[in-house]
């Protein structure tokens, strides 16, 4: 390119063009700073054009700065400049202004930040991430899927069908529900404690009984008070207090993922527990005597406090950036004003001392056949279907959980519809498709039937316990003249127990007494068949009834039990568990059981339609139990 031609006045046009091209290189320089216009230069091939002595060739270099292009490489015509250098100053005033406010911009950032750092930097990154859409295009995608897998849901299972609605539908539990809601129900509603073998309603009767004390007049329950259910095997905690989901638990803002947010700013979060979830109404611990023990008194100081508190090392009182209701966890606490009830299938003796004196404690029976009958039929009546006597018997002998009965009920029907073509067709359920049922779910028999009418030389039935359940034993004994009088031995199955041996000894010392025979001179087995263990000397009376039976050759009636311990003056000394015992010869067949006089009080109401009999000494036993002699 050519120098511009002086014409008349055009050398003077040409210095005033140069003059404006390099005033526009110098804000230029202004803008961006002189060693980012060389560099700039560099990339859009200017650097000669900027240090060339032609005008034309420096405008290109300028435009090509300017326009941050490096494609531009015709120069202006001559008359054109005037437009050209116009239209590059708008543009430098353009990018100066914004120039001119970024720094504005930016300055008053540095001050809000030179005054309040910490504060502003974490309000700026939460309102950035309350801006940013968590939601990505997988994200969406998923909760698409997952609302389609929503709409796919299926008929009311038979669980929700069969479970009980009503009081009236607990069968077998009259007393303990009439307990129940008379606690629950109060002005002052108790903690309590639910005892009781698995499957016989403990749950849902604390449930109704909430719904029953929702409705009473005068109730401490709100209408919509909650019910919390959890099962105490599930309920794990770290000592170290990182988790505690019964009680709540504090997240450091460090190493436990607490908010983002907190984590930034150094603050503790608090979690809720269930005691919280269930304040104003009723907290439901199922097993709960299978929870840790440590967890156990830790419940108990929130029962006395009727609050959780919270601690951590993280927790700074006068820190302004903590939020208003973490410092009222800290400071106040969480409000855990519940009722508890506690069900368990263990003994009262497995449950902390200090649990249980703050309890009231009700004890759930164990079912009869009778109590399943009614359960099963009606089940059926709630399904629908006729079921026929047999196949409710059947049942009835298999289990005494009504939730098991229940279970084979639902395997029966689903047989039935299934044979019957559809839902749509009419079904019954026999006796055939309970067995089916029962064998394809390998249910054994609940109880075995001891009794018969045929008295028997040596053997006797006994009564045991079995956590909430009485079962019958089988005791038996063989006695022969030994080889050598004063050398017979005796054998008796380990099994049993230590305790059950003590009983053998103790049995030949009374029958010293009464014959005045030495079992010595005998050679005596004794055995409790099945290999049945015996806890306590409350098998005492039947292991001396067999051997007396067996030393002298009495039959013994076999339509009668007996518990009880024989001391050694022939005593015979109250024991414990007699509900559960009178269960226990129900379901073996006896229609009479002996029992010491000394727990005449104890025994229920309604004896599970058994004739009973009251004793003092080892001599009344044989008059009750031995057959009459012919």
């Amino acid at each position: 390119m050519g120098r511009f031609v002086r014409h008349g006045g055009g050398r003077d046009l040409v210095e005033e063009y140069e003059r404006k091209v390099n005033a526009l290189y110098g804000v230029l320089a202004d803008i961006y700073g002189s060693d980012r216009v060389v560099l700039k230069a560099g990339k859009v091939g200017a650097l000669s054009g900027m240090r060339s002595e032609n005008l034309g060739e420096r405008i290109v270099a300028l435009q090509r700065l300017v326009y941050d292009d490096p494609t531009i490489d015709e120069p202006p015509r001559f008359s054109e400049i005037p437009e050209v250098l116009a239209e590059l100053e708008e543009e430098l005033a353009d990018l100066l202004a914004r120039r001119t406010v970024e720094d504005e911009i930016e300055q008053k950032i540095q001050d809000r930040m030179a005054q309040k750092h910490e504060e502003y930097v974490a309000d700026i990154r939460a309102q950035v991430m309350r801006e940013i859409s968590p939601e990505t295009a997988e994200t969406k995608r998923k909760l698409e899927r997952l609302q389609q897998i929503e709409q796919r849901g299926l008929a009311r299972s038979l669980a929700e069908v069969l479970r009980p609605k009503r009081f009236e539908e607990v069968i077998g539990q009259d007393a303990a529900v009439q307990a129940l809601l008379a606690k629950l129900a109060s002005p002052y509603p108790q903690h309590i404690l639910l005892y009781g073998p698995p499957g016989v309603g403990k749950t849902t009767a604390a449930r109704l009984a909430l719904e029953a004390a929702r409705e009473r007049q005068g109730s401490p329950f709100s209408k919509d008070a909650p019910f919390v259910e959890v099962d105490g095997t599930t309920l794990r905690w770290d000592p170290r207090e990182v988790t505690n989901p019964l009680l709540g638990s504090v997240h450091d803002p460090i190493y436990q993922g607490a908010r983002h947010d907190f984590a930034e700013g150094g603050v503790p979060e608090p979690k809720l527990g269930l005691v919280t979830e269930a304040n104003g109404g009723v907290l439901f611990i199922d097993e709960i005597g299978e929870m840790d023990p440590i967890l156990q008194n830790k419940l108990l100081k929130v029962l006395e406090d009727k609050r959780v508190y919270f601690e951590s090392s993280y927790y700074d009182p006068d820190d302004p950036h903590v939020p208003e209701y973490v410092h009222k966890l800290f400071r106040e606490g969480a409000p855990a004003d519940f009722v508890l009830i506690g069900a368990t299938t263990r003994d009262p003796e497995d449950i902390t001392p200090a649990l249980r004196s703050r309890c009231a404690e009700i004890f759930f029976a164990p079912l009869t056949p009778d109590d399943i009958r009614k359960i099963v039929r009606q089940g059926a009546e709630k399904l629908g279907v006729p079921i026929e006597p047999a196949a409710v018997d059947d049942i009835a002998e298999r289990t005494i959980e009504a939730r098991k009965a229940l279970n084979i009920l639902a395997d029966a029907y689903a047989l039935a519809v299934y044979e019957a073509g559809g839902p749509d067709k009419p079904a019954a359920i026999r006796a055939e498709h309970v067995r089916t049922a029962l064998s394809a779910a390998r249910v054994g028999r609940e109880a075995r039937t001891l009794a018969s009418a045929t008295p028997q030389v040596g053997r006797v039935i006994g009564l045991a316990v079995r956590g909430f359940l009485g079962s019958a034993l089988e005791i038996e004994a063989v006695a022969y003249p030994a080889r050598e009088p004063g050398k017979g031995k005796i054998r008796f199955n380990e099994t049993a127990g230590s305790m059950a041996r003590d009983s053998v000894f103790t049995a030949g010392t009374v029958l010293r007494r009464i014959t005045g025979k030495d079992l010595a001179d005998y050679d005596v087995h004794v055995n409790v068949v099945g290999g049945g263990h015996i806890d306590g000397p409350s098998a005492g009376a039947a292991i001396f009834t067999a051997i007396y039976s067996a030393v002298e050759g009495r039959p013994v009636r076999q339509d009668v039990a007996i518990t009880g311990e024989v001391s050694l003056s022939g005593r015979i000394q109250e024991v414990g568990g007699i509900p559960e015992k009178l269960y226990g010869a129900r379901q073996a067949g006896v229609r009479r059981v002996v029992l010491p006089a000394a727990n005449a009080g104890d025994v229920p109401d309604g004896r599970f339609g058994l004739e009973l009999s009251f004793v003092e000494t080892a001599d009344e036993v044989l008059r009750e139990l031995l057959s009459p002699l012919g």
